[in-house]
């Protein structure tokens, strides 16, 4: 799976719990999106989430 160059966010795993109380494996995954970025001046592409380019942790090539 991909995950966030920039704050390492990666796949959590854990239980979905019914109303009955039965539980089964489930996963949550990042929004994560391939774009190309400036990283030390160059463009280069990576896999960066949404949270990190909302919060401008990050510079979009164009």
């Amino acid at each position: 799976m991909a995950k966030c160059d920039i704050c390492s966010k990666d796949v959590l795993f854990g239980l979905k719990v019914s109303h009955s109380n039965r539980k089964t494996n489930r996963t949550w995954k990042p929004n994560v999106r391939r774009i190309k970025i400036i990283h030390n001046g160059t463009p280069k592409t990576a896999n960066i989430c949404t949270r990190c380019l909302r919060s401008n942790k990050v510079t979009r090539a164009i």
